[in-house]
């Protein structure tokens, strides 16, 4: 017991002995830090570019971090973008040996003591024109500057919408030193691209790429060279959200207006059915032209609305048309002859259309079986019945000879029984009169219900073309827009 208790003892004796010795160093670490800090900065001056000779071209190496795409305006072409910028270089005035400061390699101080190099975003897009943050740099033995600055950039972005929303993008992020020329910081890539290991993922974009490419450019105004590095951003568009939302709600929409020809005229709806397609495609087209800049090139989905929302208009128009001869009545010219060859013969057997008011059974069909159910003769003795209705109809001369002949040889020629013949002839005729005009009423009402019956069936068969034509148009829209996406 009493030696486990010493080496208890003598462990915590040693640990009490290290922390000393540790807090000690610490101690002497600060202090060789300030005395350090002093000497350097006693006739430092971060105004002027740090280094022996003027002559010599400063190297400031430039890395760029990629942590997230904040936001990415289509209509102002503005790309915001969260980004590290890593820049380093080497201070000729900033130099120290370590073995004099107790091997102290590195110190961290405020950036705003050191000469910083004026490298700034060329395509910036916004308004504030701050200053960059101001972050501690480290500063090592050998002069090297290592300043690590966090950055939410604004840049103009040329936003191509041709493919929208199956669409990507190439936005550039040009950085380079705004008063310096290449003669005196050279800018040296430190990648071949942006960093992207440490990158958000997007929920509207996918990145597939940051390149970088160091340009050198000689401007107008100046005829030194001043070399920039250029990252180019390429994105992806995820289109999930905007073929759920504005490209299947439109299909779907343009599959309706073909059954506009298929609803019944008498219900009055068919003109109705096309104005409120119509409406409903201009509000999504609205809703794509406020995402989208004006320029010059329309976006894929909009120019399916345009083709979408034209080819509604021309079936609304020629509805209309259909309609007017689906009510051309007894005062409308009968049916042209090549109408009722090339519509009401061919065309309505192509798209099985029969006769309005019938259903898919053939009326020949219908009246077989009424023949079968009365026998052979009956149908024989109905059309022999008709046949001599219509012989007498224009034989009234002998038609009142027989019956002046019958009365005759029933009554005789003398008396009163002659007044009664002639009484009753004369009652015949009135008869067959009267019968004469009711016959031709019915014959002209029936020719006019024919003629209106044929006009309703010509629109019947018009309206099954164009539906079946706007399907097919419809379909090949649809799978034309997702081609070009793919």
């Amino acid at each position: 017991m009493k030696r486990n208790g010493l080496s208890s003892f003598y462990v915590s004796l040693w640990l009490l002995f290290t922390a000393v010795i540790l807090q000690a160093v610490e101690s002497a670490k600060g202090k060789y830090a300030h005395m350090l800090f002093n000497e350097l900065f006693e006739d430092y001056s971060n105004a002027l570019r740090p280094v022996e000779d003027t002559d010599k071209v400063l190297n400031v190496t430039l890395q760029i971090t990629l942590s997230q795409i904040k936001d990415m305006d289509e209509r102002n072409q503005i790309l915001s973008a969260y980004l590290w910028i890593r820049q380093s270089w080497y201070d000729a005035y900033l130099k120290w040996d370590k073995d004099k400061y107790d091997g102290l390699d590195s110190i961290r101080i405020p950036s705003d003591l050191v000469w910083r190099p004026d490298i700034v975003l060329y395509n910036k897009a916004d308004d504030d024109f701050s200053e960059p943050v101001n972050t501690n740099v480290v500063l090592r033995y050998d002069g090297k500057i290592t300043w690590d600055a966090p950055a939410i950039t604004k840049s103009s972005c040329v936003v191509d919408v041709s493919y929208f929303p199956f669409d990507s993008q190439q936005c550039n992020l040009t950085f380079g030193s705004w008063t310096y020329n290449g003669n005196q910081v050279d800018i040296i890539n430190s990648l071949d691209s942006g960093d992207l290991s440490d990158f958000i993922e997007d929920v509207e974009w996918e990145i597939h790429g940051m390149p970088a490419v160091k340009n050198v450019i000689t401007y107008g105004c100046c005829s030194e060279p001043y070399p920039d590095v250029t990252f180019t951003l390429i994105l992806k568009r995820k289109s999930s959200f905007y073929i759920f939302n504005l490209l299947l709600p439109c299909i779907l929409i343009s599959f309706l207006a073909p059954l506009g020809f298929y609803l019944p005229a008498d219900s009055g709806e068919k003109v109705s059915l096309g104005v409120t397609v119509l409406l409903a495609l201009t509000v999504f087209q609205l809703m794509v032209a406020e995402i989208m800049p004006p320029s010059e090139n329309v976006p894929l989905i909009g120019k399916y609305y345009i083709a979408t929302m034209t080819m509604i208009t021309a079936s609304t128009a020629l509805t209309i048309i259909i309609m007017n001869l689906h009510h051309c009545g007894s005062e409308a010219k009968p049916v042209p002859q090549w109408a009722r060859v090339v519509i009401l013969d061919y065309m309505s057997k192509i798209f099985f259309v029969y006769d309005v008011g019938e259903n898919c059974t053939s009326p020949k069909r219908e009246k077989e079986e009424e023949c079968k159910l009365e026998g052979g003769d009956g149908c024989q003795r109905r059309h022999k019945e008709v046949k001599s209705h219509l012989s007498n109809r224009n034989d009234d001369p002998d038609l009142k000879e027989q019956l002046n002949g019958n009365l005759n040889k029933s009554y005789g020629v003398h008396g009163e029984s002659v007044r009664e013949t002639v009484n009753c002839c004369s009652c015949y005729k009135m008869l067959i009169k009267n019968i004469e005009y009711i016959a031709n009423c019915v014959r002209d009402h029936k020719a006019n219900r024919a003629k209106g019956i044929e006009w309703k069936k010509v629109a019947k068969v018009m309206d099954r073309f164009f539906m079946w034509v706007f399907f097919i148009m419809v379909f090949f829209m649809s799978v034309l827009i997702i081609g070009k996406a793919a």
